[in-house]
This record gives structure tokens, C-alpha cells and sequence, in this order.
């Protein structure tokens, strides 16, 4: 998710669910009959409040839970807005290098570059 501000490009981040205080990108599940285009605009508007639309596909990352696979596609998306969000999680609009200072995992900071060199 990126926008404008003076000039400058911002990244939104979200506060993780089960670890406050950790920054990572929005995300999450895909409902049935949903493409994973539609459930990243309904996530991101869930999880932050901004109404946003896809721009491109930046990447994506698979990792363990309970030892099952889980795969997550990424996308740059463009803000378009404010909007009502349903969950409780802080939000932070961070220009490029502090979002990518504030993200722990390789793989998620891998995103985010390949997001901020589609948007360059």
C-alpha cells in the first residue's frame, strides 16, 4: 500500500495481531469466491481503514504455521482513501527506508522492495 504525502512515498504498515509493537504489511485470508486481488483491497480496508486499489502483484512469501504451509501473495496497491476498519490495530504510514527498517522478516522486507522498485 503506498501514498503520496508532500512528494514523498509512504508505505503503510500494520501492527502484527499476536505480537504488538512488530510492524508488518497488511494481509490475510482469502473468503470463497473471493480473487486474491479482492481479499487484498478487503483486508487492507479491514485490518487499516483505507480504501485502496491493486496496482500490480510485488511478490509473495511461504512460511510454516503449526507446521502446515502458508503462502501469502502481496500486492502494490494505491490509497484511495479513509474508510471503516473492523479490527483494533495501530497503522503507521512509514517513507521507505524506515518501513523497511521497521519489518523483521527477509522475506517481507524482499516485498516491499520489489513493491518500492514498481513504484519507482
Amino acid at each position: 500500500m503506498t501514498r503520496t504525502v508532500d512528494g514523498e512515498r509512504e508505505y503503510l504498515l500494520v501492527e502484527a495481531r499476536r505480537n504488538r509493537g512488530e510492524w508488518v504489511l497488511p494481509k490475510g485470508h482469502i473468503e470463497p469466491g473471493e480473487t486474491p486481488e479482492a481479499a487484498a483491497v478487503r483486508e487492507v480496508q479491514e485490518e487499516a481503514g483505507v480504501r485502496a486499489a491493486v496496482i500490480a502483484r510485488t511478490g509473495e512469501s511461504v512460511y510454516a504455521v503449526d507446521g502446515q504451509p502458508v503462502r501469502i501473495v502481496f500486492f502494490l496497491m494505491q490509497y484511495q482513501g479513509e474508510a471503516s476498519h473492523q479490527e483494533d490495530r495501530a497503522c503507521a504510514w512509514r517513507q521507505y527506508e524506515d518501513a523497511l527498517r521497521l519489518l523483521r522478516f527477509d522475506d517481507t522486507r524482499r516485498v516491499l522492495m520489489e513493491a518500492h522498485a514498481l513504484n519507482a
